[in-house]
């Protein structure tokens, strides 16, 4: 609702600036838009004359004809549309402009890629009856959109929707288990792990299955919250100073709590043994750096149209390149027609393994109409599953892993991931 609403404000925006009486907004708008790129980037300068701007045409546009007899929501709405339109606009040239920037957001995400292979929410002493897997879910899902999203506000709101979750959590919870909430010291451990967490629904299934941690680990380095600290400059710098304040300053200073906390985290801030904590962080750096030739390899079948679509966000984002002139978006190497989307491994190329692991649970990638153990034969629909079978994917994956060997290769489990999506799907 709260989306359709800024729509809404946005195209009420834009409307009033078609009218011939706002020409000299318009001029004052693009003649800053052009001449901000005259200038080298520097964030805090940046900073400074975009909010330097912001109060020039707030002034402006109160006293313009054409928002005389308009209401303080109306007026704060075309505040809010100017925002987006300038923000939009100078996206690529403010955010992430530094190589200090890029850095941390590559520290920040290794630090996650790391913790996100042994993490747990006892570590962060996260009560059980706080321990909500699909409210948790839900919270990662809000806070992985921030990088669909241009404008500061959006961002924001991203972050905002994401605490409001946990915050919900932690009512229902006291309700419903009369837990006695404990304000801070029960709502940032859960956004600490939410954040840790927050990665993408295959890398969830595939990190909890330890034989294939060390592959997918590596594959889904960019899988948790993109570029958090890049994300959180920007809407501390590019954010209307004004709107910075009550709900949404608390929610924006628990997370930048958040990213420091993980920067800064050692087995002291965590309840776990140091040299428990020590190998953990070991064993997954050495899984990390084991498959190298893996993240080519995956590169190499994205480029022949054998890799899923990346996603949304990565659509949101123009070509970067990291401090090393490596790119950031490997997908966006690729021309539009070498994207295309395939479930399946393509015929002829399947593994005696796999082909093994098929037949056994009777299902095959080349079978329309597909029968699996867990589906009843004559179920009216093949969404629809027995009433005895086992409900969740992760059960199925972690069945059919049961049996795999651990020495398996990397075209087995490249075929074997678009199996386990495909049985996800099925549900």
């Amino acid at each position: 609702m709260e989306t359709q609403s800024q729509t809404v404000a946005f195209d009420s925006f834009l409307q009033r600036m078609r009218n011939p009486a706002s020409l000299d907004l318009v001029r004052s708008i693009k003649s800053f838009i052009v001449s901000f790129s005259f200038y080298a980037p520097n964030p805090e300068n940046d900073a400074k004359r975009i909010q330097d701007f912001f109060s020039t045409m707030e002034a402006a546009i109160r006293d313009h004809p054409l928002w005389a007899s308009c209401t303080d929501e109306e007026f704060d709405n075309a505040l809010e549309g100017l925002e987006k339109y300038v923000m939009t606009k100078l996206h690529s040239r403010t955010f992430a402009s530094s190589a200090e920037d890029v850095k941390m957001d590559q520290e920040i995400s290794e630090k996650i890629c790391l913790l996100q292979t042994f993490l747990r929410p006892q570590h962060l002493d996260i009560p059980a009856v706080l321990q909500n897997e699909a409210s948790w879910l839900l919270a990662e899902k809000e806070l992985k959109k921030i990088n669909a999203f241009k404008a500061p506000r959006e961002k924001l709101l991203c972050i905002m929707n994401c605490c409001r979750v946990i915050n919900n959590l932690l009512l229902n919870a006291s309700f419903s288990e009369d837990h006695v909430l404990g304000g801070a010291d029960d709502f940032l451990p859960v956004l600490i792990y939410v954040t840790i967490k927050a990665s993408s629904p295959c890398s969830d299934l595939f990190l909890s299955l330890i034989k294939v941690q060390w592959v997918f680990g590596c594959i889904y380095h960019e899988a948790n919250p993109p570029q958090l600290h890049s994300n959180l400059k920007f809407i501390q710098s590019y954010r209307r100073e004004q709107k910075l304040v009550s709900e949404a300053a608390y929610y924006l200073t628990n997370l930048v709590s958040v990213k420091s906390f993980i920067l800064d985290l050692n087995a002291k801030s965590l309840s776990i043994e140091e040299i428990e904590f020590e190998e953990s962080m070991q064993a997954a750096r050495l899984v990390n750096r084991v498959p190298q030739v893996t993240s080519i390899t995956l590169d190499n079948i994205s480029t022949s149209g054998r890799q899923t679509d990346p996603g949304p966000s990565a659509a949101t984002h123009k070509r970067k390149t990291n401090i090393n002139g490596g790119s950031n978006y490997p997908y966006m190497e690729a021309e539009a027609g070498e994207l295309t989307i395939i479930d399946k491994p393509a015929p002829g190329r399947i593994s005696p393994l796999l082909a093994d692991m098929l037949a056994s649970n009777k299902m095959s990638p080349n079978n329309d109409n597909p029968k699996d153990k867990y589906s009843s034969d004559n179920e009216e629909t093949p969404s629809t599953p027995n009433a005895d079978a086992v409900s969740t994917p992760r059960e199925k994956a972690e069945e059919l892993w049961s049996s795999v060997p651990l020495k398996i290769g990397l075209q087995e489990l490249l075929q074997t991931r678009h199996y386990l999506v495909f049985l996800e799907s099925k549900n």
